[in-house]
């Protein structure tokens, strides 16, 4: 049973009650000061109260989806890893699994598009990362079998897993709707974690000696998707979106690679790169490195990026963001251009998130031609 699902919060929350009422029940015969009562008393105690906090982290888990799968939990991939062959020095996609788009429609991908399962082969960073990739259903549709999408890059937070997109924040749900509405133009997605070497957080830096993080997102994936799928070739169709880390490093790449990405949308991101336990020594001592993954030291002493857009989200209340966002607004300055979400209250959480990602695609869509 997957860890997401019903049956296991259900047979956690019907543990906890079974053991609530034994413990109910059982504690007068338990009263005595026998060795055997005095541990079946502290027996049903410990295995209550293990049942209610397993069930309230099920809980939590299932409502801000933190965790995916067991093997994520436990800190490892809930895949054994995919051998893709390409010849020498050339990277790719290839598609593992295609599967009906969680929106209506039903199987016909016409009507309801298509999610494909990808492993996204690096040429330059040698990465190998899963993704998904959602189609819409214009993309399928005869009047429109020479037509090139606009894409969207959606990254996680960390750890975060790229299902959370579609189950948590439901992108594709969201993006399809806003298509019927007439509120955006259809595009591509593409959706994956925002660490591209789990469980190592790589904050979306070239580690020197490690992950070429960076150059994945902001060169590899890029050439991948474009060679693979009927998706805009150049940077005025491609715009790149996450939230946390993800938001971090959608804001870094879009500044840092104007070549390939016009518009990039932070939501409740931070602007510098995080150094701790999870993200091990990203820069060796590299403080010109360092300063360059520093989004408010970049836009002070480089270039602004022409013909860009930021899209960057804070809260008054419930976001410690907040000062940082408006800092980010003030400096950012022609040619590039800048854009908010300041909600009036909303915590770093998935709840938060899904207020924004909608606005935060139509803006998307209004930056992006695909040609």
């Amino acid at each position: 049973m997957d860890l997401t699902s019903g049956s296991v919060l259900a047979t956690a929350l019907g543990a906890a009650v079974a053991l609530f009422a034994a413990t109910v029940w059982l504690w007068p015969r338990l009263a005595r000061r026998t060795w055997r009562a005095v541990t079946g008393r502290i027996g049903l105690l410990l295995t209550t109260q293990l049942a209610i906090i397993v069930s309230v982290g099920l809980l939590a888990n299932n409502a801000f989806l933190f965790y995916g799968s067991w093997s994520d939990l436990l800190g490892r991939e809930d895949e054994p890893g995919v051998v893709v062959d390409h010849p020498a020095g050339k990277g790719g996609l290839t598609v593992l699994e295609r599967r009906k788009a969680p929106v209506e429609g039903g199987s016909r991908p016409e009507r309801g598009g298509q999610i494909h399962k990808v492993a996204v082969a690096g040429a330059d960073s040698g990465l190998t990362v899963p993704a998904y990739v959602y189609l819409p259903p214009e993309y399928f549709r005869p009047e429109h079998r020479d037509r090139v999408f606009p894409v969207t890059v959606a990254m996680t937070g960390y750890p975060g897993t790229a299902e959370n997109l579609i189950k948590g924040l439901k992108y594709p749900q969201t993006a399809f709707a806003k298509v019927r509405q007439g509120r955006m133009q259809p595009m591509v997605l593409v959706m994956l974690r925002s660490t591209v070497a789990p469980p190592r957080d790589t904050e979306c830096v070239d580690i020197p000696g490690g992950p070429q993080a960076e150059t994945f997102i902001g060169e590899d994936l890029p050439a991948a998707v474009t060679a693979a799928y009927r998706v805009a070739r150049d940077a005025r169709g491609w715009g790149i979106i996450g939230n946390s880390t993800g938001g971090y490093c959608a804001l870094k790449i879009a500044y840092h690679h104007p070549d390939r990405y016009a518009a990039g949308a932070g939501l409740s991101a931070y602007y510098r790169a995080a150094e701790d336990r999870t993200t091990g020594d990203l820069f060796h001592g590299d403080q010109a490195a360092r300063n360059r993954a520093d989004l408010l030291w970049s836009l002070d002493r480089l270039p602004q990026p022409k013909g860009s857009s930021f899209l960057v989200t804070s809260s008054r209340k419930g976001e410690d963001n907040l000062d940082e966002t408006v800092e980010f607004i003030k400096k950012v300055r022609p040619p590039a251009r800048v854009s908010s979400i300041i909600l009036d209250t909303g915590g770093h959480n998935f709840n938060t998130w899904g207020r924004e990602v909608p606005p935060a695609l139509e803006w998307l869509s209004g930056r992006l031609h695909a040609s």
